[in-house]
């Protein structure tokens, strides 16, 4: 007993963490079902100090979780997991707490029934309202700050830094012609695709999406993952020209081309903006550096670009390709600007030749 005293105290004096969240179930769970689930929640909380309590109402779950920090992650993480629910949305995350809200509970298990009784009626809109626009929010907010609200920290605490990064512009070649010449609906449609492909793309090799500046991406990889960065190129690149070779529902697709550059170097990552609106985002040089090498791929007339820096960071074997030296606006001196020898590299239209496209598509005429 003196034992599981001292374990339970060394618990307490460790760094406590409390998450609220709110899901949707995937089917009608009964109510033996979900007595099960509070029963098998608590003999599992219990075993690792966490406390908490779980209302099931109508179609949601509502959660709170206390405890270690460790072992709060790896159960958020389960639930996450667990098939019979989805759109899981942290409402709040608060760390090192000191006082537990639910200290007798491992997990109490609440199912709020009667969908005759008004006051349900009104608990299940307002939840229902909150994973609305919490799904809402959440496609309008950067990843690295919805990571910090995941985590229990205050973006608006977070101080800019000095870090390295690599940093990645993606950008559709030829938008501005496009806009000019086609409904805009379909110009939506096609930008809309093209981001997708870029963000999801980025996102699966490791990198965040930092903004979008019309119809551009920016995004960064740590440092180390120069890798990842021109593996990410590569399969944008694919995935456009796929894109290009499917385009039934969307004939403008066909049109659809891109550059990328890629910068390594020291940035300045953290909050900028106004009382009217904050981005946490990177500025600095080599963010510079990733927007002239896209703009490059026009000249050089391949779809990718890289600073030598990206280049001597990758570990894999890539075929590299030195494309010239070129005086970059705001760079001091002549940089050495790389690609690859890849099949990809190819594929690409310059503004001339995609505008004669164009043309010949609409009948319009565009002055250049």
């Amino acid at each position: 007993m003196l034992r599981l005293a001292k374990k339970a105290q060394s618990r307490e004096r460790a760094k406590m963490k409390r998450i609220i969240y709110i899901s949707t179930v995937n089917r009608h769970l009964s109510e033996e079902e979900i007595e099960s689930i509070g029963q098998i929640s608590a003999r599992n909380n219990s075993g690792v100090g966490i406390t908490g309590v779980l209302i099931s109402v109508h179609d949601y779950f509502f959660q709170v979780l206390e405890g270690d920090e460790d072992a709060i992650a790896q159960v958020i993480e389960r639930i996450r997991r667990d098939p019979r629910h989805k759109d899981m949305h942290i409402l709040k995350a608060e760390t090192e707490i000191t006082e537990r809200h639910f200290p007798k509970w491992s997990m109490r298990t609440i199912r709020l029934a009667g969908s005759g009784d008004i006051i349900l009626q009104a608990i299940r809109d307002m939840l229902q309202n909150i994973a609305q626009s919490h799904r809402v929010i959440e496609r309008y907010t950067q990843p690295s700050v919805l990571k910090f609200l995941t985590e229990g920290v205050n973006p608006l605490t977070v101080l800019p830094r000095k870090t390295d990064k690599i940093v990645l512009f993606c950008d559709m070649v030829g938008f501005s012609y496009l806009s000019d010449m086609f409904p805009v609906e379909q110009v939506a449609e096609v930008v809309n695709a093209f981001l997708e492909v870029c963000s999801t793309t980025i996102a699966d090799h490791g990198g965040v999406v930092a903004k979008y500046v019309g119809d551009c991406t920016i995004a960064y990889f740590e440092q180390g993952q120069s890798d990842s960065a021109i593996s990410a190129c590569l399969d944008v690149l694919r995935r456009v020209g796929e894109m290009r070779g499917n385009n039934h529902d969307c004939h403008l697709m066909k049109f659809l081309y891109c550059g990328l550059g890629v910068a390594a170097g020291t940035v300045i990552e953290g909050n900028f903006g106004s009382s009217v609106k904050m981005d946490y985002t990177v500025l600095g040089g080599t963010v510079n550096m990733a927007a002239r090498l896209e703009a490059l791929t026009r000249q050089i007339a391949k779809p990718l670009a890289m600073s030598e820096s990206v280049m001597q960071g990758a570990q894999e074997n890539w075929a590299f390709v030195h494309v010239g030296d070129f005086q970059l606006k705001g760079a001091g001196k002549s940089c050495p600007v790389y690609s690859l020898n890849d099949p990809l590299m190819d594929d690409f239209k310059d503004h001339s030749h995609l505008i004669e496209d164009m043309r010949q598509a609409c009948g319009n005429q565009v002055h250049e």
